[in-house]
């Protein structure tokens, strides 16, 4: 005589927060703040790794051409500028084009928001410059402090998104670097 083979309901994934937490409406409501608070940041985050990214990249770039620290300067502080008010108008027709009549983003103050977080990543590079005063060392040493940022906006991203945070850390330390080496390569091989 065969043996019955007994059929078992397939895999079943269980969500440990909905075990741990009763759907209460202060649970919904707290989950719901907390993914508002993430949907706001990361874009901050975002733009702050861009203003440091392109804010370095050009500081490198004049570097390369030009040995006088006050037209680094001077090229940091106008790609501050110039990124802060590009940065801006983009999330400000992003949100303005928003079609849904329960829009809660203010375009304006959204354009605050990315502008200053742009603002805050470009900061970082004319900080090192402004601090150190050879120039040799400047190209040699500004690379550090970028590299330590860079890998800590790779963190916060990975950690709002909930994956990975060594790898994501790594990535845009990587790609950041490779902005930074391109635009110094790209400039120290012309004749300006």
């Amino acid at each position: 005589m065969m043996a019955e083979h007994k059929q078992f309901p397939p895999n079943v994934f269980i969500d440990v927060d909905e075990i741990s937490q009763p759907d209460t409406e202060e649970y919904i409501e707290e989950k719901s703040n907390n993914s508002k608070v993430t949907q706001w940041l990361k874009p901050r985050v975002l733009a702050m790794n861009d203003g440091l990214v392109s804010t370095a990249s050009l500081m490198l770039g004049m570097g390369a051409v030009s040995q006088d620290m006050n037209a680094m300067i001077l090229t940091g502080f106008l790609g501050l500028v110039a990124g802060s008010c590009s940065i801006a108008i983009a999330e400000y027709i992003s949100v303005d084009q928003t079609t849904d009549e329960n829009r809660r983003s203010d375009p304006i103050g959204a354009a605050i928001a990315a502008a200053s977080a742009f603002s805050v990543g470009a900061i970082v590079p004319l900080m090192v410059v402004l601090l150190l005063e050879d120039y040799k060392v400047t190209l040699g040493v500004v690379e550090g402090p970028i590299s330590v940022i860079l890998a800590l906006f790779g963190w916060i991203g990975a950690f709002l998104d909930r994956a990975p945070g060594f790898r994501a850390a790594l990535r845009v330390l990587l790609w950041g670097w490779v902005a930074m080496v391109v635009t110094f390569g790209v400039l120290i091989n012309t004749d300006w």
